[in-house]
């Protein structure tokens, strides 16, 4: 683990693939990503449990395919994955840290396929 960095260094790292949270953080075991930007299909679409209905409605409409990209997500101790937006404390703060030698992924994963 590399400690001690800014919030662009943590930036450069996640967009790399790595993983990387703050010392300051009062939740341990949280961390920080960067999706993986990838496309899923139209056909896809109606069987996404992570979709309400009426955007379901809306994007079908609308035809095409569905693109994730250039988001970050905050991991909790649980699990459970938000979309996270550094604050002004996060964006100066210097104790930033970058876990591991992880790559961005190269392998779709159900049917989303990496940009």
């Amino acid at each position: 683990m590399i400690t001690n960095q800014n919030i662009g260094q943590a930036v450069a790292a996640a967009s790399q693939g790595k993983i990387i949270s703050r010392e300051g953080w009062n939740g341990q075991g949280m961390f920080v990503f960067q999706q993986v930007p990838s496309l899923v299909p139209e056909a896809i679409i109606p069987k996404m449990t992570s979709l309400p209905e009426a955007v379901k409605t809306v994007l079908i409409g609308r035809g095409g395919h569905i693109t994730y990209q250039n988001q970050f997500a905050l991991v909790k101790p649980d699990n459970s994955i938000h979309g996270w937006t550094p604050s002004s404390a996060d964006t100066l703060a210097t104790d930033w840290c970058i876990h591991g030698e992880f790559a961005v992924a190269g392998d779709t994963v159900g049917t989303a396929s990496p940009l």
